[in-house]
């Protein structure tokens, strides 16, 4: 069994959200900050979310504050301000650390899965995204620059496997 079916990080509410209960679907992990130049990604994010969500597909956002100090508010007022301004229904996590010696499990497993540009193992900015297939295995990673839009067909190839 994939060690990330074995995670288990806190939702927006700080309720524990157990990753095996994403066995068999297809998640997209990206880290997000409210007050970022990427942050109208959330559109594209949560139309990638309602296309696929019944064929077995889920966005997973995880604020992070580290990175220009973008995402400064609560975990309340985060998910309020995706809800009411980019009308986000995918789940929105507690804010976490992704680089760094208070690196959330989440991040440690995934950067250790997938290097980034040039090798690198770290988080350059907002906005990077992991997908993660049925199995459990980090497939692809994708920087701050990369469209949602742009990897819907990388999307619906591992659904359709």
């Amino acid at each position: 069994m994939s060690q990330f079916y074995g995670l288990e990080p806190r939702d927006g509410k700080g309720d524990p959200f157990p990753f095996s209960k994403l066995k068999g679907k297809v998640v997209l992990i990206v880290n997000v900050a409210s007050n970022c130049g990427f942050t109208p990604q959330y559109e594209e994010l949560e139309a990638l979310y309602n296309n696929y969500k019944d064929q077995g597909f889920v966005v997973l956002g995880f604020p992070c504050n580290q990175f220009g100090h973008q995402e400064p508010g609560t975990d309340e007022e985060i998910v309020q301000f995706c809800r009411l301004n980019f009308g986000v229904t995918f789940p929105i996590m507690k804010k976490i650390d992704v680089n760094g010696p208070e690196t959330d499990p989440v991040y440690v497993f995934l950067k250790s899965q997938k290097a980034g540009l040039l090798g690198f193992r770290g988080i350059k900015w907002n906005f990077e995204k992991f997908l993660v297939d049925r199995n459990g295995v980090v497939s692809e990673r994708w920087g701050s620059m990369t469209k949602p839009s742009s990897i819907d067909g990388t999307i619906r190839n591992l659904l359709n496997t």
